[in-house]
């Protein structure tokens, strides 16, 4: 059976960013709480900034790195998101025109909160295996922006800008998907929801809880499906939804406890050596949501040891609730792949704001968000961050709306 995978993988990580420790002190949060989150920056989206602009310049290195031939065999795009702008029109529209994508190509959006971007790869993977033709691709994005709703809780330090872009084909050099190898768990449960655009409802210990229950009960499903599997053994990495790291190492001790036996000192060693370099990314961008397992998946391709090919166990979860875990393998060749895109680079490249620059910048979010009908967006408001990190980068932006419809422009 030819695999079906993720073929090529890139990250737009925004162009700006700030200091969450001085975002604790500044909102006078109790930094007893600080080192749970296990972050140091966070990116930070401009006006200019949306899940389109954020999507397209995550996925148009990728296009652009194909040869006329190999843009043409892309005849889906499939967008994983839940900031959607719009009850009918996809933002997917927008993004497939500003990739200049062909017209041949099946064109939709999806949500499933934090779970969207495994929805959207999961659907596209099911998509290429049913097609007759061998050579046709798919290009799957997970892209969000965050609102302004969660200004001076306990969520805003973590909450990050950007997205991750996938081309999934044939006999990919990036993850090789296991076939059938996916354990299922969802129930419904009102744990975070944004039920307006400037609203959002978090219950903390709740969303903890669910995503807790989906690991242990995703992972037991895989387990039914696939024999053999030893959670020591079967994967040299374990890759997972990422709200912030810290979540990540408590669930990491939870499922080594009761999955794996561990204790004390091993399970901080097996956290060390499988799962701490995918959260190097997360620890200084935020949460990405709908993007938040790809990010890590990116980390840990760039920052983990593939001297040879290794399996990885992924697990993805979306509140509401959905979750999956799934796994594939990487090959040896994959991380020089990844490394041509920098990634790290762009992170070290970000514009570095202060908690005040952040507030003024942060304050015309609402002017871009679901619902709005006329805006035109100003770079003289933000110029400094937009003359050193947006001008001539060759970056999609927002400039305005227009009687609802969305209008960008290349820096």
């Amino acid at each position: 059976m030819t695999a079906i995978g993720i073929d090529a993988i890139n990250a737009y990580v925004g162009r700006a960013s700030v200091e969450v420790r001085d975002l604790f002190t500044d909102r006078g949060l109790s930094i007893g709480r600080f080192d749970n989150l296990m972050m140091e920056r966070k990116s930070v989206g401009l006006p200019c900034e949306d899940p389109v602009t954020n999507a397209v310049n995550a996925a148009r290195p990728l296009v652009d790195a194909l040869t006329e031939r190999e843009r043409e065999q892309i005849e889906l795009l499939v967008v994983g998101t839940e900031s959607g702008l719009d009850f009918g029109k996809p933002i997917s529209t927008y993004i497939h025109h500003h990739l200049g994508l062909p017209s041949r190509c099946r064109s939709f959006e999806v949500k499933h909160a934090c779970y969207g971007g495994t929805a959207a790869l999961q659907t596209a993977v099911g998509m290429i295996a049913a097609s007759g033709v061998p050579t046709s691709r798919a290009l799957v994005v997970a892209t969000d922006a965050p609102g302004a709703a969660a200004r001076g809780t306990y969520w805003e330090p973590s909450e990050g800008a950007g997205a991750v872009a996938m081309l999934v084909g044939r006999d990919p050099r990036v993850l090789r998907l296991d076939p059938g190898a996916s354990g299922f768990h969802t129930y419904e449960v009102m744990d975070t929801a944004r039920p307006a655009a400037d609203h959002d409802i978090v219950d903390s210990d709740l969303s903890l809880l669910a995503y807790l229950s989906c690991l242990e009960n995703s992972f037991d499903a895989y387990c039914d499906r696939v024999a053999g599997v030893d959670l020591r053994s079967t994967f040299d990495y374990l890759v997972f939804h990422t709200p912030f790291a810290g979540m990540v190492k408590g669930a990491h001790r939870t499922l080594t406890r009761k999955r794996a036996g561990l204790r004390g000192a091993q399970i901080e060693e097996d956290f060390d050596a499988r799962v701490g370099v995918s959260l190097e990314y997360a620890s200084n961008v935020g949460n990405l949501f709908s993007a938040a397992l790809y990010l890590a998946l990116c980390s840990l391709l760039e920052h983990g040891r593939f001297d040879r090919a290794k399996r990885i166990g992924l697990f993805s979860y979306g509140s509401g609730c959905a979750s999956e875990f799934f796994s594939g393998v990487v090959p040896q060749t994959a991380q020089a792949h990844v490394a041509e895109y920098g990634i790290a680079a762009a992170l070290d490249d970000r514009f570095k704001l202060t908690v005040a620059e952040y507030d003024r910048v942060t304050e015309g979010l609402a002017s871009r968000a679901f619902g709005v009908r006329e805006a035109t967006f100003d770079p003289a408001d933000y110029e400094p961050v937009y003359h050193s990190h947006f001008e001539g980068r060759g970056l999609l932006v927002l400039d305005r709306i227009r009687d609802y419809h969305r209008e960008y422009r290349w820096t």
